[in-house]
């Protein structure tokens, strides 16, 4: 008898988990900026330009994590049909998505999020220009989002809302936030969470 073994997305998870919580604090450090950069020199209000920036980082992880769970139903009719162990079949469907991560329709995504941007009522964009000029910073964040999914837990971003209540530890303030204030006035940067615990602080300015 074959002894059961962990499979390989299990033995990966740690180093994997690793290098994704870098890359989403890239992406921040990097794509975003790049993304605030494009933004700005067609919208002049900086708080819009957050806002849209913002919102395609809660959009991208939506649009990954449904893209996902199609992905995972496909692979697991697929797999299920010839599948004799010493794996269980969610290992052996995790493996195989962990290794074939480069056949997720990342396009199908950027497109999906860029359709619910433009007719989300909080952000607005002149009408000559397309959300797609920041599809870079949707693409890197809708990868990342994918990616995390295969993690046990896998991470997410936090729910956050205009005018909720200021949490140190889920957010840092933006330079120009007033400090004395309790309440978020707006999101800059989601938080990553695992299992409900932040384990990235995210970003936001609060105003009174």
């Amino acid at each position: 008898l074959r002894s059961c073994s962990p499979g390989r997305a299990r033995r990966t998870n740690a180093s994997r988990r690793a290098c994704l919580v870098a890359r989403f604090g890239d992406i921040y450090a990097q794509e975003r900026l790049d993304a605030e950069t494009l933004l700005r020199t067609h919208i002049s209000d900086m708080e819009m330009v957050q806002r849209i920036i913002y919102i395609a980082a809660v959009e991208s992880f939506h649009a990954a994590k449904m893209a996902y769970r199609q992905f995972k139903i496909r692979v697991r009719e697929t797999l299920s049909l010839g599948h004799s162990g010493p794996e269980s079949l969610e290992d052996t469907v995790l493996d195989y998505i962990v290794r074939h991560e480069d056949l997720y329709d990342v396009q199908a995504s950027v497109n999906e999020v860029i359709r619910s941007m433009n007719i989300n009522p909080k952000i607005s964009f002149p009408p000559e220009i397309d959300f797609i000029v920041i599809s870079t910073l949707i693409r890197e964040l809708c990868r990342v989002a994918f990616s995390m999914q295969t993690l046990a837990p896998p991470l997410d971003i936090a729910f956050g809302t205009d005018g909720e209540l200021f949490s140190e530890t889920k957010y840092r303030r933006s330079f120009h936030s007033d400090f004395t204030a309790a309440l978020v006035a707006y999101h800059v940067w989601p938080a990553l969470m695992e299992n409900d615990v932040v384990i990235v602080k995210g970003e936001a300015v609060t105003k009174r």
